[in-house]
């Protein structure tokens, strides 16, 4: 079994290089009407959410730092922070309650769990950048709403795309039918 370990790399690869292109397809999106400036869908924490259910908690850990990497390389130092932050606080909120989910939130439930996590780690790091704790009171209400909306959008779409997850997961993870060893 020691290509266990190979075919968990190859999944973490495989999610993180998911996560990576809709990361920056998302930063593609223009503001929408509406919404609180630099509110985002967060797309990429499907994958985030999906190697919460299906790796191990250093997999997932993996995958954040290297959504934050991506982010400070291509968005600057804030964005690297506030997605670090951010990813940590969310991740292991699905962790957590992937592993337990004694409440029975399902897909829809924790993604706003993990999205409003996620908010609240950006508007931690944003406090200390600027000083104040004030960001709570005047953008975090605005931020709050939007990340129950995107974490229904997100968890949604985990929920209906979870199938294609899965085969992709089950095609790493296949064992030879004939001697039953892992291809």
């Amino acid at each position: 079994m020691k290509n266990s370990k190979t075919k968990q790399i190859a999944l973490t690869a495989l999610l993180t290089s998911q996560a990576l292109a809709l990361s920056y397809l998302e930063s593609l999106i223009p503001a929408v009407s509406g919404f609180p400036p630099g509110a985002k869908p967060g797309f990429s924490n499907i994958a985030v959410m999906f190697s919460a259910q299906a790796l191990s908690i250093p997999q997932t850990l993996f995958i954040i730092i290297l959504k934050a990497l991506f982010a400070g390389v291509t968005r600057g130092f804030t964005a690297f922070w506030m997605s670090l932050a951010g990813g940590i606080l969310s991740g292991t909120a699905a962790i957590i309650l992937f592993k337990t989910d004694r409440l029975k939130l399902g897909y829809i439930g924790i993604g706003m769990v993990c999205a409003v996590l996620h908010n609240l780690g950006q508007l931690c790091i944003a406090s200390v950048i600027l000083g104040t704790v004030s960001v709570f009171t005047g953008y975090g209400p605005f931020l709050m709403i939007a990340s129950l909306i995107t974490g229904f959008i997100t968890g949604t779409i985990l929920k209906y795309i979870l199938p294609a997850l899965n085969k992709q997961k089950d095609y790493i993870f296949r064992t030879n039918k004939k001697t039953g060893d892992q291809k």
